[in-house]
């Protein structure tokens, strides 16, 4: 599976763009909040995180094997999640995500159908089955989206990782996020999950890091 993308973004049209690696061009169905984020990338190189799939049925002889791109790995593990709900498929997910995943995941956390009513394509019925499928499991994607964090200062795809790491492990999200922050700061060349969480848990027990 391909799972990581880089290459010149030739063209973006509709729901789908066209990246250039080498002498293959791939092409790449992405949600609506990617699309927005990229409109002035056109001619320049962009990673994207990936996933593949398959659409149509066995039985009719006629998979098409589609590839689907995101901005980053935390917004492709969101999308994994968001496709379970019962009647959300791949394609009605990426047109509805026309608005940062971050206030998305916020929403379905606060139970907040209105904001979840104006995206493309969700009713009132899908809404509320969001709600009810996904509420208390999207704590760390609406990361982004928290009231009291300074604007401009969103967490990476790598702390948010780890504060996903650390909310599965039982701590609470406000004190992760501060530790998270702590640890960060003190160790500035930290860039993967992996590093930061036990630096996270040496702060916690008064330890010297």
């Amino acid at each position: 599976m391909i799972a990581r993308l880089e290459g010149k973004l030739v063209v973006i049209d509709g729901e789908t763009a066209l990246v250039q690696v080498g002498q293959v061009g791939y092409e790449v169905m992405l949600p609506g909040c990617c699309i927005v984020a990229l409109a002035d990338k056109i001619g320049a190189e962009i990673a994207l995180c990936t996933m593949e799939y398959y659409e149509g049925t066995p039985a009719g002889g006629n998979l098409i094997p589609r590839m689907v791109g995101f901005l980053n790995a935390s917004d492709r593990a969101f999308f994994g999640r968001y496709t379970t709900v019962k009647g959300m498929g791949i394609k009605k997910a990426l047109r509805s995500l026309s608005v940062p995943i971050p206030t998305i995941a916020a929403a379905i956390e606060n139970g907040d159908d209105k904001t979840l009513l104006a995206l493309p394509g969700i009713g009132k019925r899908m809404a509320q089955q969001m709600i009810a499928e996904l509420k208390g499991k999207l704590e760390a994607f609406a990361v982004g989206a928290a009231p009291d964090r300074p604007a401009g200062e969103e967490f990476r795809p790598f702390q948010i990782e780890a504060l996903e790491i650390l909310i599965a492990w039982g701590e609470k999200r406000a004190e992760a996020m501060e530790l998270i922050d702590m640890a960060c700061g003190r160790h500035p060349e930290v860039s993967s999950a992996e590093a930061l969480v036990p630096l996270v848990y040496r702060l916690k027990q008064g330890a010297e890091v």
